[in-house]
């Protein structure tokens, strides 16, 4: 596990610096004036010319009112400056308006939010009074240069206002959150439960306990993102096809086997026998799609969980299992692989199966405090330190090691103010083989479908370049759901506790 700072962002870009106060109204002004001394002509849409009144010239010579197309297709902000960014950047036709049908626009995507003309004035207008007969089109008229100011002026008074009544609700929530989510961690964190001191949790849950987890790995869409992860896959893939000696006439489990993509790549690298283990209903599914591709002789699927199962083998020579969660420990899936490799795995096959050996990161990130999904994928060069916090061999690791205390330290190489703390891991194939094979799940390769789990502080803490910051990380499972998790981070005597579920 690694440590790690970086600096602002939101969804992966750079964020703007937003202000308040008194200073910025001598800027707010001087805009206003710059906004209505430039507003001499505006560039229209569909040809080269500069004209002071752009909508009536629209309709005029290209036989296209934007009213109507605003009207017809219900655009709101958002939609109309996407439909302006898109005619501009895609040098469209008025037809390619005219002619649109009821179904998806083209404008749909979120590219177009990015303005294709600098200082456009067609993005400055609201669609809603484009639409009300008395409000005026943009004109460049010297006449009503000073109606264009007030109404612009009136428009951004009264979004302020919104801003503003927003930002109080927002902190209303946000308190009554907090409050909420300290209660519920007080409920989590002190309840007892009879299984608390069992570190096979997992395996002792009930079927009916265990129903849920295994309930949403039985519909497609899981696994056809999983399967359309190509760092992911192809990981998998080019291990066992590039080593075919590792598993040429070897009996293989595969330890939730899902749609059965693995146990077909190790067929197909030379396995003799192939054993999949699943308890969610997609097994029916991988029966069928095993057939498909003729390898019915060589992989047997068994649905059930491999701790309540019996394996038609007494041992097996290699076990495979793609159980990595977000954070890499979520869903405790690691707890079933350890249980079959103690079971099933032959005392010649420990040398040969391979390590599936996880440097997991921790980095501390610097971003703006509004985030509140779980996972984020974010720029490599938003990062400024890292720590290495913990590596996992899957051939020795045992089930006490999944709960862990780690000390950190992480030197900063920047000024700023340190708001959360991410985590990601890597994959090594590298036991006993010749052709080694690795992946990340890190910000500086390609995305896969686990990105980097986020833990926000709830107070940002201020860093100097050069300083060490030094803190704690506990890991551990829920006790009363043990594919949750708990994790708990302490940065100077502030202890924060995070649940994954």
């Amino acid at each position: 596990l690694f440590l790690a700072a970086v600096s602002s962002f939101i969804g992966g870009d750079e964020m703007p610096e937003l202000s308040d106060g008194e200073d910025d109204d001598c800027e707010d002004e001087e805009q206003w004036q710059w906004m209505e001394e430039d507003a001499q002509t505006v560039t229209c849409l569909f040809c080269d010319s500069s004209v002071p009144a752009t909508l009536q010239h629209c309709t005029a010579e290209h036989q296209v009112s934007l009213t109507e197309v605003i009207r017809k297709h219900g655009l709101e902000d958002y939609g109309y400056i996407k439909m302006i960014n898109f005619i501009r950047s895609t040098k469209c036709g008025p037809s390619s308006l005219t002619g649109l049908s009821e179904g998806p626009l083209p404008w749909e995507s979120e590219d177009f939010l990015r303005p294709a003309l600098q200082d456009d004035l067609m993005l400055q207008t609201d669609p809603e009074e484009l639409l009300s007969s008395d409000v005026p089109c943009i004109s460049a008229c010297p006449s009503s240069r000073t109606e264009s100011y007030n109404a612009l002026l009136l428009r951004a008074q009264t979004a302020e206002e919104r801003a503003r009544s927003s930002e109080e609700a927002l902190s209303r929530a946000m308190e009554d959150l907090h409050k909420l989510k300290i209660l519920s961690q007080n409920l989590v964190l002190n309840t007892d439960t009879s299984k608390s001191g069992n570190l096979c949790a997992v395996a002792e849950l009930r079927e009916d306990e265990d129903e849920a987890y295994f309930s949403s790995y039985g519909h497609y869409g899981i696994h056809e993102e999983m399967l359309k992860d190509k760092v992911r896959t192809e990981s998998y893939r080019d291990f066992m096809y590039r080593n075919p000696d590792v598993f040429r006439d070897k009996v293989v489990l595969d330890v939730g086997c899902g749609t059965g993509i693995l146990s077909m790549f190790a067929a197909r690298a030379g396995a003799k026998q192939v054993i999949g283990v699943d308890q969610s209903d997609i097994v029916y599914q991988a029966m069928d799609i095993i057939r498909s591709n003729q390898l019915e002789d060589k992989i047997t699927l068994i649905k059930g969980r491999i701790e309540d199962i019996k394996l038609p083998v007494a041992k097996v020579d290699i076990i495979i299992s793609e159980w990595m969660g977000y954070f890499l420990l979520f869903e405790s899936m690691l707890d079933s692989v350890v249980y079959a490799r103690d079971l099933y795995l032959s005392d010649g096959g420990s040398g040969r199966w391979q390590i599936l050996q996880e440097d997991s990161y921790l980095r501390e990130r610097l971003c703006p405090r509004l985030i509140s999904a779980l996972v984020f994928q974010f720029k490599h060069d938003l990062f400024l330190s890292f720590f290495s916090l913990q590596t996992i061999d899957c051939n020795r690791v045992c089930l006490s090691e999944l709960e862990f205390t780690t000390d950190f330290c992480l030197r900063m190489n920047k000024t700023t103010v340190c708001t959360a703390i991410v985590g990601y891991f890597d994959i090594f194939f590298d036991k006993d083989c010749n052709n080694k094979v690795m992946f990340s799940t890190g910000p500086q390769v390609t995305k896969t479908h686990w990105k980097q789990t986020v833990f926000l502080l709830e107070k940002p803490i201020s860093v100097q370049a050069g300083e060490e910051l030094q803190g704690k990380i506990l890991v551990r499972k829920n006790k009363k759901d043990p594919r949750a998790l708990l994790v708990t981070i302490d940065l100077r005597d502030r202890k924060q506790t995070y649940s994954l579920q």
